[in-house]
């Protein structure tokens, strides 16, 4: 992996970006104390070099009808190279996990889950997730409430 130099602009450019993605060109312009057309050649380097990843619109779930989020630790019967990729490309085709993560330590797999109602949960649990050829143990936590919601990294 090839790190790429980033300059206090570009930070700046990033923090920004990662708070709001939607401003325009001169708004992030002005945030950071360029002019536009710089502004835009270094938005574009960072987009190219794979910094920037893309963008999205932060859905409230809650108001979608999506009222439940919860994690799966999942341990699976054997950690073969095989068993490992298998269940990586098995979360793909769940709907319900929104996030998936490989993990060290007493489980293989961390499962962020978002779910209509406790019920379609539970269905998935039982019927998709422990059904898995691949799954020995699956441990849940429901969770309470949001207490932080911040961008993916520190900039």
């Amino acid at each position: 992996m090839i790190r790429v130099e980033l300059d206090s602009i570009d930070l700046k450019i990033l923090r920004e970006l990662q708070a709001d993605g939607r401003m325009t060109n001169v708004e992030l312009a002005e945030r950071v104390g360029i002019s536009a057309p710089p502004c835009l050649r270094r938005v574009r380097k960072l987009e190219e070099s794979g910094i920037i990843e893309g963008y999205h619109a932060m859905l409230s779930g809650a108001k979608l009808g999506f009222d439940l989020v919860a994690f799966c630790v999942v341990g699976l019967k054997h950690q073969s190279e095989a068993n490992l990729k298998s269940f990586a490309a098995a979360t793909e085709r769940w709907p319900m996990v929104r996030q998936a993560w490989m993990v060290s330590g007493d489980s293989d797999f961390l499962l962020h889950c978002v779910s209509e109602n406790l019920s379609r949960f539970q269905d998935f649990v039982i019927e998709v997730l422990t059904a898995n050829e691949h799954v020995d143990t699956v441990r849940t936590m429901l969770t309470i409430r949001q207490v932080k919601r911040a961008g993916l990294v520190e900039v």
